[in-house]
């Protein structure tokens, strides 16, 4: 059983607060590394923190807002122009994403979207609570109280026995308990403090709830300045943009 290293490429909200790059997790291996949603700043994160996007074998995510998948267009283009990718590249994700992927792509690069890449590009469709083997690891996919124009999930990934949790954008649902059980590591959003925002979960909510929670760790992120002016009164771990933890 060999250990994971998870490093929080980008820790931040849609608005970069605290001056933090938008979501990104990296998670890596003896033989493999894969990224957990990839928001639009993520590349800028990756070559900052010197992580070579070539080696990226998969990108997990979890729903389609920009924050989130709006980085693929920007990682597809630089392996076609500069990484020079030749090894094959898997996106997983809720119905939809390569729609919505190609669509960004029009937007952002007109034509990219219909350039025959040089690498073999594979999609995997994740359904509800439906363990999916990708590239030897299994993902499980548990609905989100989130809004996206597509289902949103919380992702729990099994990787060399260890299990990572990721709740993605979720207002607090008894799910993330299902999801995060007994889990090595789950990595929650807590994007305000303590008041009620839709779609987004709060500090105040998680701790109320603390204790049904049955992981072994948990981390915060995603977190907003309301959050992150408030670190003094926080009890649990908050992530920061290149904090890195081994399961």
């Amino acid at each position: 059983m060999g250990q994971v290293e998870v490093r929080f490429v980008g820790s931040g909200d849609a608005f970069g607060s605290g001056g933090r790059f938008q979501t990104c997790i990296a998670l890596r291996t003896s033989d493999d590394l894969f990224l957990v949603d990839c928001g639009a700043s993520s590349l800028i994160a990756m070559r900052q923190q010197q992580i070579e996007p070539r080696d990226v074998s998969k990108v997990l995510i979890t729903h389609l807002h920009g924050d989130h998948f709006g980085g693929l267009p920007f990682f597809l283009l630089d392996a076609q122009l500069v990484s020079k990718r030749t090894e094959p590249l898997t996106l997983v994700g809720p119905p939809g994403l390569e729609k919505r992927l190609l669509g960004a792509m029009e937007i952002f690069f007109a034509g990219s979207s219909e350039v025959e890449p040089n690498f073999e590009l594979r999609f995997v469709e994740l359904k509800p609570r439906t363990p999916t083997s990708v590239d030897g690891i299994e993902v499980t996919a548990f609905p989100a109280a989130h809004f996206s124009g597509a289902p949103s999930y919380s992702l729990r990934v099994e990787i060399d026995r260890k299990v990572f949790v990721y709740s993605g954008d979720t207002q607090w649902t008894d799910t993330l308990i299902e999801a995060s059980d007994q889990a090595d590591l789950f990595v929650c959003e807590s994007y305000v403090f303590d008041r009620d925002v839709a779609l987004h979960n709060s500090y105040r909510t998680i701790m109320q709830h603390r204790a049904r929670l049955t992981c072994k760790r948990i981390v915060l992120t995603h977190m907003s300045e309301d959050v992150l002016s408030r670190a003094g009164e926080i009890e649990l771990p908050m992530a920061e943009d290149g904090l890195r933890l081994t399961l």
